[in-house]
């Protein structure tokens, strides 16, 4: 499916936004619309298919299998997010779905054909990449703090600002797009105690729970204090 950049729910925020509505339209002519249902893989470990993706919609999570068949979510990709071979190396990784969405997708080549023609393009690809490493390792430094608490708290936070639309606050309002399995995995935790830790939260006022996976933070200073460590 062709691209409709004037409908696109990212446009403002996507590393495309630096281009003329000219050039934008020059890169969307190479570019389909693709969508992926929750668990549909969209990168393979040693996939040489060779193309990059800007998320429009949904969330991703980049992954690897150990030795034991245990899966590690190694960074989670959120809506304006871009994976591909330019700056980060997924060839060892999947890149997989965590729910229903929707994707520009663009060859690899046709992508460094525009970072050539275009330098601001490529500053910044290269600035989201450095933001979403960043993330990443954020990320993975959740599992060493001190307690479940901490723990779970950080993460909703981190879900929280990945969800906003602005960079001064994060989402009041957000769906979670983990499971409480992946929840668990990712912080070295077990499901029971990721339960705890939420209806805690919720129990004392900092969060409610809005369907499935509906989250809302209703007092998110003093989540901070636990995403802080400075709540026993």
């Amino acid at each position: 499916m062709a691209l409709e950049c004037h409908t696109c729910p990212v446009r403002d925020r996507a590393a495309c936004a630096v281009l003329s509505e000219n050039e934008r339209e020059q890169l969307a002519r190479t570019g389909r619309h693709r969508s992926l249902k929750r668990g549909e893989m969209l990168f393979a470990a040693g996939d040489e298919s060779a193309a990059c993706a800007t998320l429009l919609s949904g969330a991703l999570k980049v992954t690897s299998v150990d030795e034991q068949g245990t899966e590690r979510i190694l960074a989670l990709v959120h809506p304006a997010g871009f994976v591909g071979e330019l700056f980060a190396p997924f060839a060892h990784h999947d890149v997989v779905a965590l729910t229903d969405c929707e994707l520009c997708v663009f060859p690899r080549s046709e992508m460094g054909r525009a970072v050539e023609a275009h330098p601001k393009l490529a500053q910044a690809l290269l600035r989201r990449s450095q933001e979403e490493l960043l993330q990443s390792r954020e990320l993975l430094a959740l599992s060493g703090r001190r307690s479940a608490s901490d723990k779970v708290a950080g993460l909703l936070l981190g879900l929280a600002e990945a969800a906003s639309d602005s960079s001064c606050h994060a989402a009041r309002e957000f769906d979670l797009p983990l499971t409480r399995g992946e929840i668990a995995g990712m912080l070295g935790l077990t499901i029971e105690t990721v339960s705890r830790a939420i209806t805690k939260f919720e129990r004392d006022g900092l969060i409610k729970r809005k369907g499935a996976r509906g989250i809302e933070l209703v007092d998110p200073a003093r989540l901070g204090q636990f995403d802080e460590g400075r709540v026993a």
